[in-house]
């Protein structure tokens, strides 16, 4: 959901990536607008690139304050254009996207659990030279008794222009209530694409000869080795808030890429 904020950005907390750019960045601003602790903050403004945008909602993912990307670095579809000039300005007249990340537990061979939260994807990835081999479940019912390929990725529709569109999965309009279900380098079936699915399905991937084949889990950079079974559910009860500037819109940008070529 995007709407317009009904209030003033005053309290700002810059946040910036290791580079040397996003440094000078960060220190020319705070010189400018101050620079409060992010406990204090109306806003946060990461400086940096889609690294750094997916790192502060995650260090803050359970805060609910807005966060502004401005690019200083190499990507950046998740960034606003950089400019120094009325940022409280832009900051107010900004478009708030409201996204849920997507919850994993990822259990190991001796059924221990540990869990991540992705923003962009979930990604279950082979280990070794041999291809892994997957069961996929949805709501309980099994829809593939084996996938044999380099890996799978669920995907949320702010993630779905990420890796799952290098992985030739759809891309999904950021108010759209679906996931994208994408394998990597399929072998068998070899045809299959993927599948679009609720955004409220429970998804089950069950590792096939895990020792032979063994298998990691991504949660955005959260890794997991040698796993045996991933849930995935959206995490409906967070909610992230992302700004952007209403010329250049999350929802246009990805409406947008779906017309390149």
């Amino acid at each position: 959901m995007t709407q317009t904020p009904a209030k003033t950005f005053e309290k700002i907390a810059f946040v910036a990536s290791e580079t040397s750019e996003a440094h000078e960045a960060l220190t020319r601003l705070s010189k400018r607008y101050g620079n409060v602790p992010v406990v204090e903050a109306d806003v946060i403004v990461a400086l940096g690139g889609d690294g750094l945008m997916l790192q502060t909602l995650h260090h803050y993912i359970n805060d609910r304050i807005p966060t502004y990307g401005m690019n200083r670095g190499s990507v950046g579809f998740l960034m606003n254009e950089y400019s120094e000039d009325d940022l409280p300005e832009r900051l107010a007249k900004a478009e708030v996207t409201r996204v849920h990340p997507l919850s994993m537990v990822a259990y190991d061979a001796f059924g221990k659990a540990r869990k991540a939260l992705a923003i962009n994807e979930v990604s279950l990835f082979r280990e070794t030279y041999q291809a892994a081999k997957l069961k996929i479940s949805v709501d309980g019912k099994e829809r593939l008794a084996e996938l044999i390929c380099d890996g799978v990725l669920v995907a949320t529709p702010a993630g779905s222009t990420a890796y799952n569109l290098s992985a030739y999965g759809p891309i999904i309009p950021i108010n759209s209530p679906l996931l994208a279900l994408t394998p990597i380098s399929p072998f068998r079936p070899r045809r299959w694409r993927g599948a679009l699915l609720s955004n409220r399905a429970h998804i089950t991937i069950t590792v096939l000869e895990p020792t032979k084949r063994p298998v990691s889990a991504v949660a955005d950079h959260t890794e997991m080795r040698h796993i045996e079974r991933v849930e995935i559910d959206e995490a409906s009860h967070i909610e992230l808030l992302m700004m952007f500037d209403r010329d250049h819109s999350l929802d246009e940008r990805i409406l947008t890429e779906q017309f390149r070529y």
